[in-house]
């Protein structure tokens, strides 16, 4: 199991009660030093503690961006796969009596199937592994039907368009479920939860070593940490959790589907 596995939420208390307890244990070592130990020392752990703040900001905001523009790709994709369905559809009224209505069929049954497939979490393996054999069977099913097209009628100008538009929808295929493969590295992810973990124990150790308790402004800290480490997984995973990749692209290019199905030619 990896991390993409585990629920973000899971992931996200895990962390919390982790960086809470590093700073406990910080402060714990601070205090048993002896009060002339932490005289000579503050300004030294003073410095490594704005230094480690410093190197954990950048790896935060480093992860966060790379998660973002894998958001970002992630809902082109889905953009750009809708386009290309949309489009093959319009090329499909261009071929012969014969096959257009069998090809627009396969097509709108195709796009149901697809809007099936992006509501159901990838952690519902169950559900989600005979669509993809259904999908799978669907898009083979159109391109032996463009092939039977030209097949029949080699010399129609109409045809060579709808076979281009089926290439073109099954290469945005191929690249959306790319970009919805591709997550965070978990090396990155664990390099930056061990950032966190030394930084709350640094933080805890330089407030012993300065004779106070561990403020709530610390606490607040760890909070705003969690939630941004939340957020990051968040982003990671588009298809679950509360920011999840838009497919009213393709909702819309269904319902337009079925309008155009219902009106008489």
């Amino acid at each position: 199991m990896n991390l993409y596995d585990i629920d973000g939420t899971v992931l996200a208390a895990v962390l919390l009660i982790s960086l809470v307890v590093a700073m406990q244990v910080g402060h714990s070592l601070g205090r048993r030093l002896a009060p002339e130990q932490r005289e000579r020392i503050a300004g030294h752990v003073n410095l490594i503690q704005g230094s480690v703040l410093g190197l954990m900001a950048l790896l935060l905001g480093f992860t966060f961006s790379l998660s973002l523009q894998r958001f970002d790709s992630r809902s082109e994709a889905a953009v750009n796969e809708a386009n290309a369905i949309r489009t093959a559809y319009l090329r499909s009224e261009l071929l012969p009596a014969w096959i257009r209505d069998a090809v627009q069929q396969s097509l709108r049954a195709f796009v149901d199937l697809r809007v099936e497939m992006v509501a159901v979490s990838p952690a519902r393996k169950a559900e989600l592994d005979p669509l993809i054999a259904e999908a799978r069977r669907q898009v083979d099913a159109l391109k032996d039907q463009a092939v039977e097209a030209v097949r029949l009628d080699p010399r129609s100008p109409e045809t060579g368009p709808y076979v281009q538009a089926i290439n073109g929808m099954i290469g945005e295929l191929v690249k959306r479920e790319a970009a919805m493969s591709r997550h965070v590295p978990e090396t990155v992810l664990l390099l930056l939860c061990g950032t966190f973990l030394i930084t709350t124990m640094i933080m805890g150790y330089a407030t012993a070593i300065a004779g106070h308790r561990t403020s709530f402004v610390a606490y607040l800290m760890i909070g705003l940490i969690v939630i941004l480490a939340y957020l990051i997984v968040d982003l990671d995973r588009p298809r679950r959790g509360l920011v999840q990749v838009s497919e009213k692209s393709l909702r819309d290019l269904q319902a337009d589907m079925r309008t155009a199905s219902a009106q008489p030619r």
